[in-house]
């Protein structure tokens, strides 16, 4: 017995890896069956009655005197337009009340409502509709213009239904997504689709949109981006279209922001965030190397202004490479992550300077109430004028601040010419800017240019970086010295 057991154990063998290998592939298919939902029924349901229709009716003016249509003086209609423009009100036009459709999401039971600020901006009454057919008013609690945020309130006798926040950081590019809302009027309508992409920027400086191939079409402004759990990741805000209709790019704002947003809505009626007082700009491959940076990371620092930033030390030519423990990466990343920290508070900025790193403590202020005065500098040395690096440049003179209208004060190397061809103009030098650092020194003569030159040139730089100004605004050039 033993030995048949023996002959037919190569067999057994083959066939129990057989089987097994059916088993793990059966498994496998059954994971990503799982994966993707055969129905969106029972989310869609759980979630509906928080969801919400928003109808906005406004007042429009009457049209003003320059929209009247331009007849010839004499001509034979002169009489017949005028008589019928005036039969309609004083300007052509009586006043006329407009309506605009949204969506939105009740995110309390005693009546919180998110939506968009474009969808109830300007209106003299705002109708929110529920899924179970009845309908209240709403008054707006604070907007927000900076993020397309605005939070409603209703008073209801009984609580209603809501949904919460989930958390946009957790979402991946490729994960399943549901958009309720109120596309083009026909109320209550369900998409689904995925990620597309996350940390997308449309036009602010507070942007973080998640990218979704949901259909999303006018009306669903305002509206829940759920993920499978039931929670919103983000706020449906816009769509790029060349006709008005979904094409599958759609854009959500994320709960990251959207949430900090309608709390300090909720909380204050407006927004407090943090002001840190420096503007900035992203480093790049070429300024990495002018500064002497190992890594293309952080934010440059372009100007300081009257604020927390001066008073703490941060200077011009600073590269953040750190703030409140956080790695800095670029201008987006540190504007969002200031935005979100609380006024008041002291971080600890890390900040690379003169080859190496110092950390400085920053208590910040109100964003909303920051000042923006920019401090005066000194007086320049008598005019001197040569051709550098395609640039024509000469010291500034009264003529030229007369010329360009800058303060008496104002200081720096004046750009008076750009050669077309050269590396100056393809980095968008131009004509009538102001070079005021170079190598991060001041310079206020041309003799001070050529000094910083050469002290780059010894210390094997490849590049020199410039902070020009253009009407009152500071940016960061990095130009090859190899093109002088």
């Amino acid at each position: 017995m033993n030995a048949i057991a023996r002959r037919q154990s190569p067999a057994n063998a083959l066939w129990l890896f057989i089987l097994t290998t059916a088993l793990l592939i059966a498994q496998t298919l059954s994971v990503a069956a799982q994966s993707r939902p055969e129905t969106f029924a029972d989310l869609a349901e759980q979630v509906s009655p928080a969801v919400v229709n928003i109808t906005t009716s406004t007042t429009v003016a009457t049209a003003t005197q320059p929209d009247r249509p331009v007849v010839p003086d004499g001509s034979p209609f002169e009489d017949f337009f005028r008589d019928f423009l005036d039969r309609n009100g004083p300007n052509g036009q009586a006043p006329r009340r407009s309506q605009a459709l949204g969506s939105g999401f009740v995110i309390s039971e005693d009546g919180f409502i998110v939506t968009n600020n474009h969808v109830i901006q300007g209106a003299d009454e705002i109708l929110i509709e529920f899924f179970e057919g009845f309908e209240l008013e709403a008054e707006i609690i604070g907007t927000d213009p900076n993020t397309d945020l605005a939070l409603l309130k209703v008073e209801s006798d009984e609580p209603l239904k809501f949904v919460s926040w989930g958390d946009s950081e957790e979402a991946r590019v490729g994960d399943w997504v549901m958009a309720m809302g109120n596309p083009l009027g026909q109320g209550f309508s369900v998409s689904a689709g995925i990620v597309s992409a996350r940390g997308r920027a449309l036009s602010g400086s507070y942007d973080d949109y998640i990218q979704t191939d949901a259909a999303i079409n006018r009306g669903n402004s305002g509206g829940p981006l759920f993920n499978m759990n039931g929670d919103v990741i983000g706020v449906n805000t816009a769509i790029l279209s060349p006709n008005g209709g979904s094409i599958g790019i759609g854009f959500a704002m994320s709960s990251r922001v959207a949430e900090n947003v309608i709390f300090q809505l909720r909380d204050f009626g407006e927004t407090r965030r943090g002001w840190l007082g420096v503007r900035i700009q992203d480093v790049t491959e070429d300024l990495a190397e002018g500064l002497g940076l190992e890594n293309v990371a952080g934010a440059l620092v372009t100007d300081v202004p009257e604020g927390p930033a001066l008073e703490a030390g941060i200077e011009a030519g600073d590269v953040i490479m750190s703030f409140d423990g956080v790695d800095v990466d670029d201008t987006r990343g540190l504007v969002r992550q200031v935005a979100d920290t609380e006024i008041g508070k002291e971080v600890r900025v890390i900040v690379f300077r003169d080859g190496q790193t110092e950390t400085l403590r920053v208590t910040l202020g109100r964003r909303e109430e920051a000042e923006t005065a920019v401090p005066a500098s000194a007086q320049s040395d008598e005019p001197v004028t040569t051709e550098f690096m395609g640039l024509t440049i000469s010291d500034m003179t009264d003529e030229l601040r007369e010329q360009l209208g800058l303060p008496e004060d104002a200081e720096g190397l004046v750009v008076g010419e750009v050669v077309e061809d050269s590396e100056a103009f393809e980095k968008g030098l131009r004509a009538g800017d102001i070079i005021v650092e170079a190598g991060q020194e001041k310079v206020g003569t041309v003799r001070d240019l050529e000094e910083r030159v050469e002290s780059a040139k010894e210390a094997g730089r490849k590049s020199l970086l410039l902070l020009v100004r253009r009407g009152g605004d500071p940016r960061f050039v990095a130009l090859s010295l190899d093109a002088g």
